[in-house]
């Protein structure tokens, strides 16, 4: 006789157990069969399904040789103080594949620890890949801030509003930033930053332990374009001005260095420090951005990187 459909609930317990076994004890799918009293075909999909419910979250842990070296090579031309290059797979059109798994491991041990840590995060797709790969965890005594706003130029709450979401996942009190990325003008701009709330906030990013951020171009593909937090006669100005690049809505220059004025003058988001005084990691690895974190790099506006290894390749080129 044919099993009855078991509750959702009873599934993904089968669905843990399973991966459990695939993947951390190590047993084939014909032990998981016979150990769960099942057929082979459906240890098969329950191990599946138990990725795809995040219910199990496979990382890379073996050092790959051109990948540690890579690492070493960008870390001594760049002096930085963190570097993590993961595979690149030619086959995927992934902007975030294996760079958001790196980042979450980075920040999990950061937060594996019993002291208060205070860590700040940015914004955007990359960012939120991130935050989904990031486990649960119960860190009451730690701090989650934002360095950009999460409101969306309509007035709605964006859907990159990763301290939101990391703060959920990990337990830990949260702090989002309720402004957009930028004012319409110079005095909203210093009306809105004189906010109290905001003040607190800004001052807690200051003082974060360590920062993830995502980095961004400033050309006709730009997130920042795309999402509408720029119009584009205000990108073609940035871009006659010199940018390459933006990171929480500052933008700069193949040098690294802020555009003066522009857009720059009603950014919202906390202010980048030129060089980074704290742990400023950025986590990138599209081509087209290739400039931009040149210019992050270039600049020390980052002193950590996580990156594929093709990324890493280009920006070793002279």
């Amino acid at each position: 006789m044919s099993r009855k459909p078991e509750p959702e609930t009873d599934r993904l317990d089968d669905a843990a157990r399973a991966g459990w076994l695939y993947y951390i004890a190590g047993n084939t799918q014909d032990e998981i069969a016979k150990k769960l009293g099942i057929s082979r075909a459906t240890a098969q999909r329950l191990v599946s399904l138990s990725v795809t419910e995040r219910l199990i979250k496979v990382r890379l842990d073996h050092p790959l040789g051109n990948c540690l070296e890579l690492a070493n090579r960008l870390r001594g031309k760049f002096g930085l103080e963190t570097c993590e290059v993961v595979p690149a797979d030619p086959q995927s059109s992934s902007d975030t594949l294996g760079i958001a798994e790196a980042a979450a491991g980075e920040l999990e041990r950061c937060l594996d620890s019993q002291h208060p840590v205070i860590a700040a995060v940015g914004t955007g797709r990359t960012l939120r890949a991130m935050a989904e790969q990031v486990s649960p965890m119960d860190c009451p005594q730690h701090k989650i801030v934002a360095i950009v706003g999460n409101i969306a130029p309509d007035g709605s709450a964006t859907i990159f509003d990763v301290a939101s979401r990391i703060g959920d996942r990990v337990r830990a009190p949260h702090y989002p930033m309720p402004l957009p990325l930028m004012a319409t003008t110079v005095p909203e701009r210093n009306l809105l930053l004189a906010q109290k709330s905001i003040r607190n906030i800004a001052e807690l990013a200051e003082q974060a332990d360590v920062t993830f951020v995502g980095i961004g171009t400033v050309d006709n593909e730009a997130a920042v374009l795309r999402d509408g937090f720029m119009r584009p006669e205000e990108v073609r100005s940035l871009v006659r001005a010199g940018a390459v690049g933006e990171i929480a809505g500052w933008a700069f220059d193949a040098n690294g260095d802020l555009i003066d004025g522009l857009t720059n003058d009603r950014v919202l988001s906390v202010p980048l420090q030129k060089p980074a005084k704290r742990r400023m990691i950025g986590v990138s690895m599209a081509p087209a951005r290739h400039k931009a974190i040149r210019g992050a790099l270039a600049g020390k506006l980052i002193n950590g990187l996580i990156t594929n290894e093709t990324m890493a390749a280009s920006l070793l080129q002279k």
